[in-house]
This record gives structure tokens, sequence and C-alpha cells, in this order.
């Protein structure tokens, strides 16, 4: 699974994911900085489950830190979007078509309002945050129609001659997209429109089903960021009447806090709401007027700097992941070579047992018997369907996992 990070220029994305990966990215204050998309590995952040178990974890494919994992994640960083950037303007269809393989996405709002809809700089107030959720919508759903389109003629005509059903030949048009047939047929649905008569379907139902498959398919929240400038706090009040999950973000700070800690000035745990300054005397006046700022304006005032929390929200509420810990023996919770809880596993919620078996091996998928609740030591068929925090074991005719 991918999030993408998208926005008009200048309202911090770049900023965002650097904070959230610590990769080296180019941020500046005008339109463009980003001329390519940036791909990194941020953190999907969750209580580890070593503490109720009472052992040392030795992670292999995550990270521990004082009880909390940190699971890899990929994001991908989008150049801004401009209006009417679905026909080319700007950098255009080039930034639209790198969020294509994106399963969710996470829109970074300038909260403040001082950017204008083109990412220029203005007084912070002077724009409504809200005309970039509409436009931003239009842009995907533009974008959208216009490679369904493509073909629309044809596969109408082919649909409602019987050889093959909508669902799947849209399917097979939008694969690029990371689209499924469930996402089309919860659509269809949503829209109530015929998917036997395609041909009688007016511009409004064409269109209307298009927004319904976007929404779907790319599921999405907003990162409301500069939360700390003002006129942003009215501004965050206003953006959650739009439906969407709002999530109130200073990019800027955390990117502050997680360079002090990587510089061991400070202990900060990614999306905490506080942090230990470790090296004082490595600290000037102006960093510690800084630091206490943040936690003043951002940390006190609205429990985190807003960054890990959009991240972890859109993997677990947008695309409903669940962490679970494949071991091999549920007594000891070791692999075959005795490391402890080595594994954290992002997997969708209702992944069943055997289908985990599947994405730890293939052998171990054909092969499996049943799966082992460490906790409970019950035994578990094929069809459990994994909850979150789960620490299973795979028993199978080859070996067991």
């Amino acid at each position: 699974m991918m999030v993408g990070i998208v926005g008009k220029p200048n309202v911090g994305k770049s900023t965002f994911f650097s904070a959230a990966t610590l990769a080296t990215v180019e941020i500046a204050s005008y339109p463009f900085t980003t001329i390519k998309p940036n791909r990194g590995i941020g953190y999907f952040k969750t209580q580890c489950v070593c503490r109720e178990f009472n052992v040392k974890d030795n992670p292999v494919n995550s990270v521990c830190v004082d009880g909390v994992r940190l699971i890899p994640v990929e994001l991908i960083d989008c150049a801004g979007l401009v209006p009417d950037a679905w026909q080319g303007r700007g950098l255009g269809n080039q930034f639209l078509d790198e969020i294509r393989k994106a399963d969710a996405l996470i829109h970074v709002v300038d909260a403040s309002g001082s950017t204008d809809i083109e990412g220029r700089l203005i007084k912070p107030g002077m724009h409504d945050p809200l005309e970039d959720v509409k436009f931003l919508e239009k842009e995907l759903t533009m974008w959208f129609a216009q490679i369904i389109r493509r073909d629309w003629p044809r596969l109408a005509r082919t649909v409602e001659s019987g050889a093959a059903n909508l669902p799947s030949l849209l399917e097979e048009r939008l694969s690029g997209l990371a689209i499924k047939k469930r996402h089309i047929l919860e659509a269809l649905k949503v829209t109530g429109l015929n998917a036997d008569k395609p041909t009688r379907w007016n511009e409004n139902d064409f269109l209307n089903f298009v927004d319904a498959l976007r929404r779907i398919s790319k599921p999405m929240l907003i990162a409301a960021n500069k939360v700390d400038l003002p006129f942003a706090e009215e501004n965050l009040e206003r953006l959650k009447e739009t439906g969407y999950l709002v999530i109130p973000c200073c990019a800027e700070a955390e990117l502050a806090l997680r360079r002090a800690a990587e510089k061991g000035l400070i202990n900060y745990i990614p999306g905490s709401s506080s942090f230990e300054i470790l090296e004082s005397s490595g600290i000037n006046e102006k960093q510690k007027s800084a630091l206490k700022t943040i936690k003043e304006r951002i940390l006190d005032r609205y429990g985190s700097t807003g960054v890990q929390e959009a991240i972890n929200a859109a993997f677990k509420k947008l695309l409903n992941m669940v962490v679970v810990y494949p071991v091999e023996d549920p007594e000891k919770l070791t692999d075959h070579y005795g490391r402890v809880l080595p594994e954290a596993r992002l997997v969708p919620g209702g992944t069943t047992a055997r289908e985990l078996a599947y994405m730890i091996h293939t052998e171990l998928g054909e092969s499996f018997i049943y799966a082992v609740d460490a906790r409970t030591k019950r035994r578990l068929g094929e069809d459990y369907a994994l909850k979150d925090g789960d620490v299973i074991s795979i028993v199978s005719a080859k070996k067991r996992a």
C-alpha cells in the first residue's frame, strides 16, 4: 500500500514529506519546488505488543523504541497541482500520473489561507482553503474522466452487446490506477446507475460515477498545515465541514523536532506530544526559543504536530490496515532464528490466516494446516480474520512461521 501526498504548490508538502521520511528534498517558498516526485519511507506508529508480553523484542522489518513499533510505509510527494492541470496546465498530467498507484491521499492544505489558488504567497486569511479542497477534487475527477472517456463508447457498446460486463472492463482499463472491481461496484451502487445500459448515461451520470469512483478508490484526508499561523484555527473548523477527516498539522515543527532528535539534541518519538532536551549545551538560545514555541503553540494545543497522525490515519482509517506479528514459536514468540517478535506487518483488515501465510511465503500458504493465536494458544482455521495486534503462528505441512 502506498499513500500519496498531494496539494497545490507552496502549502508545505515537501516539508511534510521531509518530516515524515527525513529524506533530503528541496524545500523553498515558491511554486514548483518539487520538479520530480519524491518517494520515500515513512513510518506507521503503533504500540508494540512487547510490553504486553513482557519481552525484549528483536525487530527485523521495523523499529521498536520504548515500546513503540515504527513500521515502514511508502509515501510519494507529488509536485503541486494548479487549476486545470488535468488539461495540461502547469506541469499538468505529469504530476497526476505520479499518484496513479497511490491507494490513499493526504491532501496538505494551507489552513492559514496564506497562499492563493496558484500557490503564490499572500497575507494569511486572504484565501479560503475550502477552495483548495474543491479544486483538487475537480482535478482528480476530471483526470479520471479523461482516462475513462478515451474508450467509453467502445466499452459501453461491448457491455450492451453482452460480450462483457462493465465492472470487469473498467477494472482492466483502470488497472494502472490501482482501481479494483470492488471500487467500481461500490461506485455503481452509490450512484444507482444501470451498469447494463451505459449508453443511456448522460454527461452528469458519467461524471457522478467518475467522482464516486475517485472518492472510493483514492480515499483522502486533509492535513490542515500551518496551524500556527493566524486564521488557521477558524479555517480548521470550516475544513471539517467538508466531510473529510481533518488533522491539524505543522510540518515545519515536526521537521525541526526530527532533525534535533537526529542530532541527539532531544529525545523525540515521531507523533509524540512532548520531547526531552538531552544536550542543552548544544542548543543555542534561538533554538531553545523555537523548541519552546513548538511545545506551547503546537504540542500543548493540538497534542502533536499532526504529521505522524496523518500518516497513521491514512493507513488505519482510510485503508483499514491492521498490524499483525507473525512468529514461528507461539510460546517463545520467536522466528526460526530465535528472534523475538521480529516482524510487524501492516495488512488489510479482513486478511485471513491463510492469506497471511501466502504473504510470508507461497509454500506456507499452499501447505497451510492451521494457525495458532499466541495469546490464547487456540487453533485458528484458514478463514480466521486477523485482528489488530494479533500474534500469529502458521502451522503448515512444510514449516511453521
